[in-house]
């Protein structure tokens, strides 16, 4: 039986878990590791863990229950130990540099913002406002095109789609950083251009919701604008 790390706490933090269960297909009561002024929120689990939902949805209600009493560093799904002087002897060798982020994560939570447009309206757009795609895209419909016109036009059409969302998103996370102490941008995935994770604090909380809320709004109904939290700080543990 190997030991399972949830979180990474101060030791001050009051550690109400006594009522929650853990990970697993038997879950075990949760428990503390302590060392210094830290202390991690573990518990016994088998080694070959896998990330089915019910273990998902455990880990994620203990970082909930912790962040709402106070700082919290949370793992990441499926950390390990082999026991717990393991674990002590993590929080001894790493205790200043977790001292350190709890310090920098104290009073805040993180927020995650997918955005994405709609491909027709980026297409009409591009074909608006570009002539030489405009010229293009008339050759292939009206057939007077050369064979080599319709990738001609996708090349042309890709460069101004990677190039225009670049200036977007580069929009979207200028207007919001001011409101962010930390901001951790990850490669956005199918139609979004935007994927970033804003460290909040409680005192900039109502600004920066009601900012994206504006940019939103703004930009209107081709935009899908998609902000998760308040979350644990996963992205800058």
């Amino acid at each position: 039986m190997a030991v399972y790390i949830y979180s990474i706490t101060g030791k001050q933090h009051p550690l109400r878990i006594g009522d929650l269960r853990g990970v697993g297909e038997s879950p075990a009561a949760l428990r503390t590791v302590t060392a210094g002024p830290l202390s991690a929120v573990v518990s016994d689990a088998s080694e070959d863990l896998r990330p089915k939902r019910r273990d998902i949805t455990a880990h994620q209600e203990v970082q909930e229950r912790l962040m709402a009493d106070g700082t919290v560093l949370p793992m990441r799904f499926g950390l390990m130990a082999a026991d717990d002087e393991a674990v002590r002897l993590a929080l001894e060798q790493y205790g200043e540099e977790y001292v350190q982020r709890l310090q920098a994560l104290e009073g805040c939570a993180e927020y995650h913002l997918k955005v994405s447009q709609e491909e027709d309206a980026l297409l009409h757009q591009i074909l608006q406002e570009s002539s030489v795609a405009r010229e293009l895209n008339d050759e292939i419909r009206g057939g007077t095109a050369g064979p080599d016109a319709p990738l001609r036009l996708g090349e042309l059409v890709a460069q101004e789609v990677q190039a225009r969302q670049e200036v977007l998103a580069e929009e979207v996370v200028g207007t919001l950083r001011p409101f962010a102490r930390e901001i951790e941008a990850s490669q956005p995935t199918g139609s979004d251009f935007v994927s970033a994770s804003f460290l909040v604090t409680e005192g900039q909380e109502e600004a920066f919701l009601s900012t994206e809320t504006s940019v939103a709004d703004q930009w209107g109904d081709d935009f899908d604008f998609r902000l998760h939290g308040p979350l644990p700080p996963y992205s800058f543990v």
